[in-house]
């Protein structure tokens, strides 16, 4: 069912833009399972794949054979032919270099509302890239290569508000820096605010009742509903193609509960991030991690935002003890730090200025930006 479309009365833009016509009909990026049906899969096997939560072609070729024959149902001989039939709709996975960069084109660039962080990031948060960002005080061919995004930082750095303003962001037109498309937002712990959207909508000029009726909202109470939630998100993507952005707000803060030891709490999340991954390159999707908020976006889905708190490294032995930059980690360690190929670390400034400094980049060099948070959401100072 396609998204609700705000009333283009006065000055307001649409949270949309208008559906195109069936001649201009972006082509989707990837194949249901459902396609498996003609080259000889049944339907039962087929409903099977989707109980496990694999609803693409693709899905189906991320999936290793140990891991669907733990399908309830499935034999080698049935994962082998799925294998097969999964082969030859996606056809070979090398492409030419000349390919990859025509493909490269496509990429979707979604502003953060600060024009001087877009400016640092080449132009914004790209869709079919995972970001990281930190914070502190003082189908086959048409699928491109999927970048981790990730942001962390303190507290009162912005890492929710930045979440909260590229989820209306993401609804814009491109030529407004959006994605054109509906968002996802997995919250676990319970700071989401529908008035904050409608601020920034206004801001925006953008309908706040459509800016809300374009997002899809779920509270995550435990590690285990949180991963429910991640596989509802890519049976729902399969079905409506109109998702560009997933946010899960944050990633880690209900594993820290649930998990206390390293061995356990790293297991689960080597599977989550798995899970996270391919479901972006499922659906050619843009991930941002605010390492306490998670951000996702495909060209079906824009971006992935993860946003992560920092862990404080102190001496157990004392009272007090002060605490340097390079003492500031984010949560999640090395685990989340190596998925992401783009880290920015969100620090206080000077009053009311905030800093966002690029630490890590594939294409990009080590920069800084400041930006300010106000009604709007993430503004230039």
């Amino acid at each position: 069912m396609p998204p609700r479309r705000a009333p283009s009365v006065g000055s307001v833009v649409p949270s949309r833009p208008p559906s195109p016509s069936p001649d201009d009909e972006e082509v989707h990026f990837f194949d249901t399972v459902d396609e498996l049906q003609q080259h000889g899969i049944n339907v039962q096997d087929i409903l099977k794949l989707k109980s496990a939560a694999i609803h693409t072609v693709s899905g189906v070729n991320m999936t290793t054979r140990r891991q669907m024959l733990k399908i309830k149902g499935m034999s080698e001989a049935k994962v082998e032919k799925i294998k097969e039939a999964a082969h030859k709709i996606l056809g070979s996975s090398f492409a030419t270099g000349v390919e990859v960069q025509d493909r490269r084109k496509r990429v979707t660039l979604i502003s953060t509302g600060s024009k001087g962080v877009d400016g640092m990031l080449g132009g914004g948060i790209m869709s079919q890239s995972i970001t990281e960002g930190e914070n502190n005080t003082s189908p086959s061919l048409s699928i491109q290569k999927l970048i981790l995004f990730e942001v962390y930082g303190e507290f009162r750095t912005g890492k929710t508000q930045l979440a909260h303003t590229m989820s209306v962001v993401a609804q814009l037109p491109p030529e407004l820096g959006g994605a054109s498309g509906k968002v996802a937002y997995i919250d676990t712990e319970g700071t989401f605010r529908p008035d904050r959207i409608r601020s920034i909508a206004d801001r925006f000029g953008v309908d706040g009742n459509m800016a809300l009726e374009n997002l899809l909202y779920a509270r995550a109470f435990n590690s285990e509903h949180q991963m429910e939630l991640i596989n509802e998100c890519s049976m729902r993507f399969a079905e409506d193609k109109d998702f560009k952005l997933l946010i899960i707000d944050s990633i880690m803060a209900l594993f820290r509960v649930d998990y206390s030891g390293r061995g356990e709490l790293s297991e689960r999340q080597q599977k989550m991030l798995s899970k996270l991954t391919k479901l972006s390159e499922e659906y050619n999707v843009a991930t941002l991690q605010v390492i306490s908020t998670f951000f996702l976006m495909t060209k079906s889905l824009a971006g992935l935002l993860l946003t992560l708190q920092l862990l404080v490294k102190a001496d157990p032995g004392a009272t007090m003890t002060f605490v340097a930059g390079g003492a500031l980690k984010p949560i999640g360690g090395h685990i989340l730090s190596h998925a992401s190929a783009t880290r920015i670390f969100l620090r206080k400034g000077r009053a009311e200025e905030r800093v966002a400094k690029l630490v890590d980049s594939p294409d990009r060099p080590e920069s800084e930006a400041s930006y300010k948070l106000d009604e709007g959401g993430w503004a230039d100072v």
